[in-house]
């Protein structure tokens, strides 16, 4: 399996032939090395329906089929706009054929922004994805604060964790790294920062200030293999 990062919170796992897309903010994302109009997806996972993460999925799945897996109410919506859709909910899992997906608690918002009308459409809980694959366990924590049940997250004994840690809208790199010592994933990953200004960060500073916990800054397109 191998998993890549394509800036702000948009990670790609290739598992037995299968794409999988998470938070596809592709357009308008400056630190990303992806193209819309070409990249590949089989599975779309949504972590919440703000604008720079639902980002190109309609596009994307319209263009390739790709089943798009979210919040039922954040699916339910998609769903009206003619993609192929699995809803759920958190603290649900469900077996799809490249491996399981299981909603965590995040702590944010979530609602996507319809500029051209200036409405604002509730899209439901905002989540985390708890992913098992090949044996694997994958934790992206999509946009949250910290919170005292990350301590839970232990118990899964996570491979890889992907930590925002642009502050202002989620964690920042101190509360981000009371997470990772929490969830001791055995390699961490900060996402979620330099995308724009009020988000700015040293991902290296994070990754040095990781005690007992192995960090690893990824570059966009850059991946490692589980």
């Amino acid at each position: 399996m191998h998993i890549s990062y394509h800036g702000h919170s948009v990670v790609k796992i290739e598992t037995q032939g299968k794409t999988i897309l998470i938070d596809p903010f592709i357009t308008g994302n400056g630190k990303t090395d992806l193209n819309a109009e070409d990249v590949q997806a089989d599975y779309i996972l949504l972590t919440h329906g703000h604008n720079d993460h639902v980002g190109d999925a309609v596009a994307i799945a319209k263009r390739t089929n790709a089943q798009v897996i979210a919040i039922a109410e954040l699916a339910t919506y998609l769903g009206w706009k003619g993609l192929n859709v699995h809803p759920m909910s958190i603290g649900g899992a469900y077996t799809f054929d490249f491996g399981k997906v299981k909603l965590t608690q995040a702590f944010h918002g979530s609602s996507y922004t319809e500029e051209e009308s200036k409405q604002i459409v509730y899209t439901g809980m905002p989540a985390g994805l708890l992913l098992t694959i090949e044996g694997k366990t994958i934790y992206h924590a999509g946009d949250t604060a910290l919170y005292s049940d990350m301590k839970l997250l232990s118990d899964y004994h996570p491979d890889v964790a992907f930590l925002p840690i642009g502050d202002n809208f989620t964690m920042g790199p101190e509360d981000a790294a009371i997470a990772a010592s929490w969830i001791n994933a055995k390699l961490v990953v900060p996402i979620h920062y330099d995308t724009f200004p009020v988000i700015k960060q040293d991902p290296h500073e994070f990754v040095q200030s990781l005690k007992g916990i192995e960090g690893k800054v990824l570059q966009p397109g850059e991946g490692l293999d589980l």
